[in-house]
């Protein structure tokens, strides 16, 4: 299988680092915030931060990041109904399309649809 590679922008050095690792999670599965601070010996925030401001959205998949808890989470600076939920009913459309399934309460159905297989070399 090729590696995906980054679409060329004006990004810093941590978003390329964050955006090559979201190109590695397979369509149909997610991964954390935190599994992305750990594999990039960052924080989460840090992460949120970097995915907020995410260009290549949604090719670079930042849908596909969920919190620890397996909720939604936010989604191109939005959380939850802030200010319309437009950008999270997005994301939960994107995810849906992939066979990523979410409860009423925006929480992951499918445990098996975690990832966290980062290849940080």
């Amino acid at each position: 299988m090729q590696a995906k590679t980054l679409p060329a922008g004006n990004v810093t050095a941590f978003q390329t680092r964050v955006y090559t690792l979201l190109l590695q999670i397979p369509e149909g599965k997610v991964s954390t915030y935190a599994a992305l601070a750990k594999a990039l010996q960052s924080s989460p925030r840090a992460v949120g931060g970097a995915l907020r401001n995410n260009p290549f959205a949604p090719e670079v998949p930042c849908h596909r990041v969920l919190a620890s808890t397996g909720f939604i989470g936010g989604f191109k600076g939005d959380w939850e109904k802030v200010p319309s939920g437009q950008n999270q009913t997005s994301k939960r459309e994107l995810l849906a399309a992939e066979g990523v399934q979410l409860d009423e309460n925006g929480y992951l159905v499918d445990k098996s649809c975690w990832w966290d297989n980062f290849d940080i070399s």
